[in-house]
């Protein structure tokens, strides 16, 4: 295995099977996004969604809503999502302002058009092993962990961080009987006591606490698997500003077996995972 588990190529093998499933089988696939004022990070992820999207044959359309939009109208702009058979998919680009209720926003959205996964439905059938959409994260997490054969079978995977996005999803899928899963899991958050105690204890470390360079070497085991899920955005005195995990990578490299960079890690890969939920999305619309 490498030390260094680029995702640029795995990100690069899933636009490809997208692309030629799409050419041979004439379809066309359509990603309605939902942006809500105008946050530069969520703008630079929906413009390289764009820009991948355009590249193997998906069409994306961002609509751009003002940040006062009320609940009501929000709800009414994804009824009509809802009901539009040209669009297969609708993305909700967080983060959202606080005057808008996120769960009654999320149960809206049409399970079957709902490629981010957060729809109670879609959780539900990934905790119990059914078939549905996986959140992108976690699905480029088990992407990487099958591209580099990393066995996780009986292995200590210690997650830090309990988000619904990332962390509790990946946890039931790293149990899960498969050849990414069947691993004992500890998830450790915000409130765990003695975090490095247990981070120690890792055969895996996947970090997604969202914290800059938070993950030291004192406070890993030699020879640690380490899967970095954060993106960061931080001061640098020649280019203004660079992207970082949630990993000290360079303090961390010499000691781990593996490890994933930032940027061109688990992020690449999760782009991709993303668009390839779109045309899971059109096959489960289409099924018969």
């Amino acid at each position: 295995m490498k030390k260094r588990l680029s995702g640029k190529k795995i990100a690069k093998n899933i636009y490809a099977s997208i692309k030629e499933d799409i050419e041979l089988n004439n379809i066309s696939l359509k990603l309605v996004i939902l942006l809500i004022g105008n946050d530069p990070a969520a703008e630079y992820y929906v413009q390289n969604l764009e820009k991948k999207g355009l590249k193997i044959g998906i069409e994306i359309k961002t609509i751009i809503l003002d940040i006062s939009i009320d609940q009501r109208l929000l709800l009414e702009k994804i009824d009509a999502l809802n009901n539009d058979n040209k669009v297969n998919a609708i993305m909700l680009q967080k983060p959202l302002p606080n005057h808008l209720d996120e769960s009654e926003i999320i149960m809206k959205i049409n399970p079957n058009k709902d490629v981010d996964a957060f729809h109670p439905l879609n959780m539900g059938n990934l905790v119990l092993d059914k078939q549905g959409f996986l959140p992108a994260t976690p699905a480029a997490v088990l992407e990487l962990i099958k591209y580099y054969e990393i066995e996780t079978n009986g292995k200590h995977i210690v997650i830090v961080g309990r988000s619904d996005i990332v962390g509790k999803p990946l946890a039931n899928l790293l149990l899960r009987k498969s050849e990414t899963g069947n691993a004992t899991v500890t998830v450790c958050h915000s409130r765990t006591k003695d975090l490095s105690f247990h981070t120690k204890q890792a055969d895996i470390l996947i970090a997604a606490i969202g914290k800059p360079l938070f993950i030291k070497s004192d406070m890993i085991k030699d020879n640690t698997i380490i899967i970095d899920v954060g993106v960061n955005q931080i001061k640098d005195v020649e280019k203004g500003y660079r992207y970082v995990g949630d990993v000290d990578y360079e303090a961390c490299f010499e000691k781990v077996s593996s490890i994933t960079p930032v940027p061109g890690g688990i992020g690449t890969i999760t782009t991709a995972m993303l668009l390839n939920n779109v045309l899971f999305a059109y096959k489960i619309q289409n099924k018969n």
